[in-house]
C-alpha cells in the first residue's frame, strides 16, 4: 500500500473523531473536489476518489477498528477499500450525501455516473434503453405452515395479486387509435437537466419514464400503465422436509414484464411453526417421554407416538437413568424415496413429590435395604450418563 495516504489524514481529521466529525470532514472535501466543481482537473479528481475511499472505511462500523488496527492490510479481502475499489462499493458517500446533489443522485448523469466514470465502474452493468424489454418485478409471498406439513410435505391454497398486461389495450397504454408524441418535458430526449447550485445533473425524465415519448391517448382502462391488477389463486406443492426459511420460486408469476419482457417470479418464503412435543435437527427428530421412578428402575414397555400419529413399541431397559437418549430408526424427517431420519427419545425420570402413606412405606423400606450413604463423594463428570 505504498503512497496511499493515512485516511484520517486525507480527511483531516483526528482518530477520536466522531462520526459527525467524520461526515462533516467529508462533506467539506467531496464539495471542494467535486468533478463539476473541477472539470478536467486529474489531481482534484483524485482527491475526490481519495476522500470518498477514507469516508467509505472511517463511516463503518466493521471497517473502522480493523483499519485502525491492521492498517490497510486488515482491509484486504473485505470488499474494502483496500486495492483500487470500483464504483459499485462507494455506495455508502452515494446515499449519505445524495443532498449534496440536489436529491437527484438515483437519475442517469447523476452521481452514480460520476462514482462510475471515477472509480471504474466494472461492477455496473450496462444501462438498457427505456424501451427495450426489461423483465418485470418478482413478488415475495411469507406463508406460514405447520411443524408437521414442513416434515411430510403438504399442497397449500395460496393467494395472492399482481400486475398483468392491461385486457383492454395488450399492454401497449393506449387507447384504439393512439399514438406516440415526442414528450413535451424532455423534448423527446428522455433526460432533462437540473441545476443544483453549482452542479448541473441530468436525469431521467419523470413525464416519460426515459422512452422521449408520450401516448396522445391513454387506454382508460389502466390509465396508460399498459397493466392491471389481478388476484390469483394456486396451488402450492411443499415437498417434505423443508426447512424454515425455505423460498419456493415459481417462474412467471410476478408483475408483467415492460415493453414485451418477461414476467418475474413469485417467490414464496416458508415459515415453519413449532411443535408442542417434538424439535428438529435436519433429518432426525427429537422428543421427551416422561416415566416414572419405578419404570425408569425397572423397565417397561412404553407405547411412544410418532409425529405421525402412529404407535410406536418401545422396550425401556431397567436401569434408565434421567435424560438417557435413545434412538428409533426411520421415524424421523423424509429426504428420500422411502428413506427417513430417526427419532430420538429423551426420557424424563419423574421424581414423585406427594406419596401415600403406602407409597411411603415402601420407599422408606427400599431406602433401609439400600442403605445409601448420605456423604456421597464426588465422581469425574465422564462417568455420568449422557
Amino acid at each position: 500500500m505504498a503512497g496511499k495516504r493515512d485516511y484520517y489524514e486525507v480527511l483531516g481529521i483526528q482518530k477520536n473523531a466522531t462520526e459527525d466529525e467524520i461526515k462533516k470532514a467529508y462533506r467539506k472535501l467531496a464539495v471542494k473536489y467535486h468533478p463539476d466543481r473541477n472539470p478536467g482537473n486529474k489531481e482534484a479528481e483524485e482527491k475526490f476518489k481519495e476522500a470518498t475511499e477514507a469516508y467509505e472505511v472511517l463511516s463503518d462500523d466493521q471497517k473502522r477498528p480493523i483499519y485502525d488496527q491492521y492498517g490497510f492490510a486488515g482491509l484486504d479481502g473485505m470488499g474494502g477499500m483496500g486495492g483500487g475499489a470500483g464504483g459499485a462499493q462507494y455506495s455508502r458517500a452515494f446515499h449519505d450525501f445524495s443532498d449534496l446533489f440536489g436529491g437527484m443522485g438515483g437519475g442517469a448523469g447523476g452521481f452514480s455516473d460520476i462514482f462510475e466514470n471515477i472509480f471504474g465502474g466494472g461492477s455496473r452493468s450496462r444501462r438498457s434503453r427505456p424501451d427495450e424489454p426489461q423483465q418485470g418485478q418478482s413478488l415475495r409471498y411469507d406463508l406460514n405452515i405447520s411443524f408437521k406439513d414442513a416434515v411430510y410435505g403438504t399442497k397449500a391454497e395460496i393467494k395472492f395479486q399482481h400486475n398483468e398486461a392491461c385486457t383492454e389495450c395488450h399492454g401497449t397504454g393506449g387507447a384504439k387509435g393512439a399514438k406516440r408524441k415526442p414528450c413535451p418535458t424532455c423534448g423527446g430526449s428522455g433526460q432533462v437537466r437540473r441545476q443544483a447550485g453549482f452542479f448541473a445533473v441530468q436525469q431521467t425524465c419523470p413525464a416519460c419514464g426515459g422512452v422521449g415519448t408520450k401516448i396522445d391517448k391513454p387506454c382508460s382502462k389502466c390509465r396508460g400503465t399498459g397493466y392491471e391488477t389481478v388476484t390469483k389463486k394456486m396451488s402450492l406443492t411443499i415437498p417434505a422436509g423443508v426447512d424454515d426459511g425455505k423460498r419456493i420460486a415459481i417462474p412467471r408469476m410476478g408483475d408483467v414484464g415492460a415493453n414485451g419482457g418477461p414476467a418475474g417470479d413469485l417467490i414464496v418464503v416458508l415459515h415453519v411453526e413449532q411443535h408442542e412435543y417434538f424439535e428438529r435437527d435436519g433429518r432426525d427428530l427429537y422428543c421427551a417421554v416422561p416415566v416414572t421412578f419405578a419404570q425408569a428402575a425397572l423397565g417397561v414397555t412404553l407405547d411412544i407416538t410418532s409425529l405421525d400419529g402412529k404407535k410406536i413399541k418401545f422396550a425401556l431397559p431397567s436401569g434408565t437413568t434421567n435424560g438417557k437418549l435413545f434412538k428409533i430408526k426411520g421415524e424421523g424427517v423424509p429426504y428420500a424415496e422411502g428413506r427417513k431420519g430417526d427419532l430420538y427419545v429423551k426420557i424424563i425420570v419423574q421424581i414423585p413429590t406427594h406419596l401415600t402413606s403406602e407409597q411411603k412405606r415402601l420407599m422408606e423400606e427400599f431406602a433401609r435395604i439400600e442403605n445409601a450413604t448420605t456423604s456421597p463423594s464426588c465422581v469425574p463428570l465422564s462417568s455420568l450418563s449422557r
